[in-house]
Order: C-alpha cells, then structure tokens, then sequence
C-alpha cells in the first residue's frame, strides 16, 4: 500500500467488495491476492476501515523466487 494509492482520487471503475464487511466501498484497498491454476489470480479488497484490522496476504510477484 503507497501513499499514493490511499490519496488519489478514486477512478470510475474503482470500486470493490470489502471481504471483511461484505460492503461496496469507492476506495478499496488490496490485502491480498489469490493465485489461480487457469487463468489469471484475484486481488481481494478490504475498504479502508477494516484494512488496518486484516493481515496483508501476498501480492503479485510477492511469492515469485528470485532463483
């Protein structure tokens, strides 16, 4: 999470379900992302209130070896 994602101003299609509250939020924070076998993986979204309280699962490239 950078600065610049939590003050830029939120796009059209920037929207997302928080996983924690099951609500809409307009400023969807990425927590954690779910690789998939077929296809592309998923990012899971929290809206800011409840994105302090869960714990940051890995992100895109995160679990990628360097070897």
């Amino acid at each position: 999470m950078t600065r610049e994602r939590l003050t830029a101003r939120p796009g059209v299609n920037d929207v997302a379900l928080c996983i924690k509250c099951h609500k809409v939020t307009n400023a969807p924070v990425p927590v954690r992302w779910i690789e998939s076998t077929s296809g592309p993986g998923t990012t899971l979204y929290a809206c800011p209130d409840h994105a302090a309280e869960l714990t940051p699962g890995p992100m895109p490239g995160e679990l990628e070896s360097p070897f």
